[in-house]
């Protein structure tokens, strides 16, 4: 695999057929909540995918039974706490969701189980997550 996602620690990328990319969230002992470092490369690494010619989709997923419970407890307490980090993390957001919008490559969400917070920022719009027994099977591209 290319290099250039050797500094996104905080998410488990592979292949699983070619060119195509799986980003995972790999905190599963916390229904993989996002931490402030896992928020930055989320934003960052969707410019690198738009950038790759290598990959031609991009799969989304959790590890484990939740795809993402939101950002946890240390962050949003930061968030609350730090209006300096308030107003880096709103910006950090908008272009989270700028960059995923602005990939060039199609985003399927393999969403297993809860999807809150920062991780429906990686739920295409317009999917009913408040339908009886959540969300089903099926795959949404985005």
């Amino acid at each position: 695999m290319s290099d250039r996602y050797a500094n996104y620690s905080r998410l488990k990328i592979d292949r699983p057929s070619d060119r195509v990319l799986r980003v995972t969230f790999d905190r599963p002992e916390t229904y993989n909540s996002v931490d402030a470092e896992t928020h930055t490369q989320l934003t960052n690494i969707w410019r690198d995918i738009n950038d790759d010619p290598d990959i031609s989709a991009v799969i989304v997923t959790g590890a484990g039974k939740a795809f993402s419970a939101g950002g946890d407890f240390e962050m949003i307490k930061t968030i609350l706490e730090n209006p300096v980090a308030r107003m880096a993390t709103w910006k950090e957001a908008k272009d989270l969701v700028y960059n995923i919008i602005n990939c060039n490559k199609p985003i399927i969400s393999a969403i297993n189980g809860v999807a809150v917070g920062a991780g429906l920022e990686h739920v295409p719009p317009g999917l009913n997550l408040d339908s009886p027994g959540g969300v089903d099977k099926r795959v949404y591209r985005h």
